[in-house]
């Protein structure tokens, strides 16, 4: 099985790779079109900020391959949220695969969201074998609110949906890479659909 890891400049790259290693699997990072074409499996990782990583994507032509994409995508924390119509981080357009937009946390709460908090409402066999309230860890400012394509929520200041699925594209909000054994067995179900 072939398993790229999107290399855009934007990712916690290293974290994904030992615990894809861990599982067992071997990835490899590209920012090749048609290496990340030929893949089996695909994550799009991201972390920082929307506006840079949504250029970042557009100057290596990426913005206009990912959608296009018919294997399993995965999409972890701002990768998810570049996967959605739009972000208020930085007034960015999304790639558009999900229907929703993302916003930002109110000042009620401290921001960013950083820590573990827990998964429910599972929808999707991302989530075989996991238990509804897992804790999984999230560092984030901007979150996707509820909507149809939510296949888990969480709850900070307010409901939102902690994952997405579309046909063969998925986003998590939180970081299975670093969410210990739980985590883990989440990413070997995506690497095994």
């Amino acid at each position: 099985m072939k398993i790229v890891i999107i290399n855009y400049g934007a990712g916690n790259i290293q974290s994904i790779m030992f615990a894809i290693e861990r599982l067992g699997f071997k990835a490899v990072l590209s920012n090749n079109p048609e290496e990340i074409q030929a893949a089996d499996k695909v994550i799009f990782p991201g972390v920082g900020e929307a506006s840079s990583a949504m250029k970042k994507l557009k100057e290596s032509g990426l913005d206009s391959l990912i959608p296009t994409l018919k294997r399993p995508v995965l999409g972890i924390c701002l990768g998810m949220q570049l996967m959605c119509k739009s972000s208020e981080e930085g007034n960015t357009k999304g790639l558009d695969i999900f229907d929703v937009d993302v916003v930002k946390f109110t000042a009620k709460v401290k921001v960013p969201q950083m820590g573990w908090n827990q998964i429910y409402d599972l929808k999707s066999d991302l989530f075989k074998g996991i238990s509804e309230n897992e804790f999984m860890y999230l560092v984030h400012s901007f979150y996707a609110p509820n909507c149809d394509e939510a296949i888990a929520t969480t709850n900070y200041e307010l409901e939102y949906a902690s994952a997405l699925k579309k046909d063969n594209f998925y986003g998590t909000q939180f970081h299975p890479e670093k969410s210990g054994a739980v985590g883990e067995k989440i990413l070997e179900n995506f690497l095994k659909m």
